[in-house]
């Protein structure tokens, strides 16, 4: 019975969106503006190189450590993060995520949490992303421009993942977001995040100076955290991300839900 839900309001969450695109001839909730280019459903025809092969390769975690997007996949690539498929595939992973977080008995406490990642996650970066200069992760990962981005404080919410914090907390799940980014970009992310539309949570965790020091990879470090919250007496009932680090190691969380993301690999 609980299959039979999850895969109607899966379908009824595609449906919808695909409805909507096509009576108002653009896309719902778009994060930003699509680039005048072919289509990303059914892959393109490069010799040796099937980009849809290829993302659905990254997704399943069977390709890892990869720095960038093969330059033959750009336009596939952006088509995909700008066009309704990842709109849809998002809204299929919030709903799956909803329909387990409803039927759950929380306690009374107030120690039931549930974990997000910020980047790529509850907040998209598509409008840096897009820029020539980073062709969607075609190029080469630049931290001096992407943290004069983060430092704009404009990225907006990722309308899927927005949608279920909103249903989160009326459920009465406690928020905690934990990020990679910096101390030091505490006061600006509160501002984005509010601006974006999460303006509660319990906990927003950030890496101090000593633990960017650290240079411990993504999963440790979250792993570490995640245990931090374990031993303050939260129980973590589910944990979404963009990237595996976000929902592997220790900790993870009675069920995890993994967001698409092709652009980059973070360990």
């Amino acid at each position: 019975m609980e299959t039979s839900k999850l895969l109607f309001l899966s379908l009824a969450l595609a449906l919808a969106a695909a409805s909507n695109a096509a009576t108002a001839g653009a896309i719902p909730g778009h994060i930003h503006p699509l680039r005048p280019q072919l289509g990303s459903s059914a892959g393109r025809n490069i010799p040796g190189l099937n980009c849809l092969s290829w993302r659905l390769a990254v997704e399943a975690d069977n390709i890892q450590h990869w720095t960038v997007v093969p330059k033959e996949c750009e336009n596939y690539v952006g088509n995909y993060m700008l066009g309704l498929q990842y709109r849809i595939d998002s809204k299929f992973v919030s709903g799956s995520a909803y329909v387990y977080a409803k039927n759950l008995t929380l306690g009374k406490d107030g120690k039931d949490v549930w974990v997000f990642d910020i980047d790529e996650t509850s907040l998209s970066n598509l409008p840096y992303y897009a820029q020539p200069d980073n062709a969607f992760g075609a190029k080469p990962y630049n931290e001096t421009t992407f943290t004069e981005w983060e430092k704009q404080g404009k990225a907006p919410a990722l309308p899927a993942t927005l949608w279920l914090y909103k249903r989160l907390l009326r459920l009465g799940f406690k928020i905690v977001f934990i990020s990679g980014k910096t101390e030091s970009l505490r006061a600006i992310t509160v501002e984005n995040m509010h601006n974006a539309g999460y303006t509660k949570w319990e906990k927003l965790i950030l890496k101090n100076a000593e633990e960017k020091a650290e240079g411990l990879h993504a999963m440790e470090y979250k792993s570490r955290e995640r245990t931090n919250l374990v031993k303050a007496g939260y129980r973590i009932l589910g944990n979404m991300g963009d990237q595996w680090s976000d929902i592997l190691g220790d900790n993870v969380g009675s069920r995890t839900f993994k967001l698409p993301n092709p652009m980059f690999y973070i360990a």
